[in-house]
């Protein structure tokens, strides 16, 4: 294969130790960010206290360490046995902050009922993905790019209002009047503009680190305009131990229903990063081997989700940045696999590291997040355009974006409606995706 020439060492190759190290520490650097970012949204959207969100963030990565284990190393039907990193998915921020929210008695948020009906409703959906990794050849017939790339944008447009929310300072800056001023949007801007700066440059190591090295720069700023104190770290404890369902766990049919659809679609998208990856990697992009693997990779998908809600993180999803990672560097060797898990898994354990990024203000984060939740629209927006726009895929997205969008934009729309029917349909995500499974469907139209 054409694609296994370039390639300096192969999937079942041991790298000498130093480049593996070297190799580890580039996808490292390419997915930390991303898997530490949606607990701190989650965390600020639900006003979760530090320690809180400090634990969460270290479940993150301890839980994203074990699903890249699985799956690099492959136990018999479970995992795709590549060079795939897991880390916690963005795309189910949305939903999960709507699962979250049931847990506001009286106005004021209670930590443990919030996240056990988030943990309750992650671990019952996550069902719905292992379930695909089974029918796999037959969901994608329903499934289709066109409805994988409407739900892929909705989910990116429905997350730039959490983005811009964290721009502004975030809820704390609501109660505290401080929220838009010049300081927080002004950070915002700074992180924002220095990661397109750094993603501009023609150095592969400063575009793999952008997001990191714009973090650090708006955190450094911060830090001199006195809203990082480092003092309130004093209190953590010297080891996480890992709690199985710590914060209990309740259920919500709403909640699960969405959860659920997300889960529908990231198998699907799951499925193009494990093809992209074995191409990549010169292994083969159809027939049983093929088939076998995409069906592990997906059956792993699914269940490092469901052990993610028991170590009390979110569902977890593979990384298609690192794939691009296996091409700059020419290592595509699971064994790489091993070092991420491991570092992951190591950094999990420590509660400093997780209190360490909680401190970060969330309009340094707002900037970082408002570009990746509009590259995520963006990347939807290529899957669609990749497919045959026709007058029924126009139809099917015409409705899919109103019908989604309107709840986002006017969620007392709903007011009227049973409570069942609010859970279910408040998230713009799930309105819309199930509108555009609905439509491609049951919309014909003879050209």
């Amino acid at each position: 294969m054409e694609q296994a020439k370039e390639l300096i060492y192969g999937l079942n190759d041991r790298p000498p130790l130093r480049e593996t190290i070297f190799a580890a520490v580039q996808h490292l650097l390419a997915i930390f960010v991303a898997i530490i970012t949606p607990p701190l949204i989650i965390s600020s959207e639900l006003q979760f206290d530090l320690e809180t969100t400090g634990f969460l963030v270290s479940m993150s990565l301890f839980v994203s360490g074990i699903a890249t284990f699985i799956q690099c190393k492959r136990f018999g039907s479970l995992g795709a046995g590549l060079l795939c990193i897991q880390g916690t998915s963005f795309s189910f921020i949305s939903p999960i902050i709507g699962a979250g929210m049931l847990g506001m008695v009286g106005g004021k948020m209670n930590v443990e009922m919030g996240l056990s009906y988030i943990f309750g409703a992650c671990m019952v959906a996550s069902v719905v993905e292992m379930l695909v990794s089974r029918v796999l050849p037959y969901m994608r017939k329903i499934i289709t790019p066109l409805v994988s790339g409407i739900v892929v944008t909705l989910i990116g447009l429905c997350l730039i209002k959490a983005g811009i929310n964290s721009c502004g300072g975030g809820n704390a800056a609501m109660d505290a009047g401080t929220f838009g001023s010049m300081q927080n949007l002004g950070l915002a801007l700074l992180v924002l503009v220095s990661i397109v700066i750094f993603n501009r440059s023609s150095n592969p190591f400063l575009r793999m680190a952008s997001i990191v090295l714009g973090l650090i720069l708006g955190s450094t700023v911060a830090y001199f305009l006195g809203l990082i104190d480092f003092s309130r770290l004093g209190d953590t404890g010297a080891l996480n131990i890992p709690v199985p369902f710590k914060y209990g766990l309740h259920f919500d049919t709403g909640s699960i229903i969405g959860l659920g659809l997300i889960y529908l679609v990231t198998a699907v998208e799951a499925y193009g990063d494990i093809t992209a990856n074995s191409l990549i990697s010169g292994e083969p992009v159809e027939g049983p081997v093929f088939m076998k693997r995409a069906q592990g990779g997906i059956l792993a998908d699914g269940f490092n989700s469901f052990l993610a809600a028991v170590f009390n993180s979110f569902p977890n999803s593979i990384f298609a940045q690192n794939n691009g990672m296996i091409q700059l560097t020419g290592v595509a060797s699971r064994y790489v696999g091993y070092f991420v898990a491991g570092a992951l898994l190591v950094l999990g354990l420590f509660p400093v590291v997780g209190q360490f990024f909680s401190l970060i203000p969330d309009c340094v984060l707002g900037g970082a997040t408002l570009l990746m939740f509009g590259t995520v629209a963006a990347a939807g927006i290529r899957i669609i355009a990749a497919t045959a726009i026709n007058r029924k895929a126009v139809l099917v997205m015409a409705i899919s974006f109103a019908m989604g969008l309107s709840v986002e934009l006017v969620p007392n729309i709903l007011d009227k409606m049973p409570e069942v029917i609010r859970n279910i349909f408040s998230s713009g995500i799930t309105m819309g995706g199930l509108t555009a499974i609905l439509a491609n469907a049951l919309i014909r139209i003879k050209e």
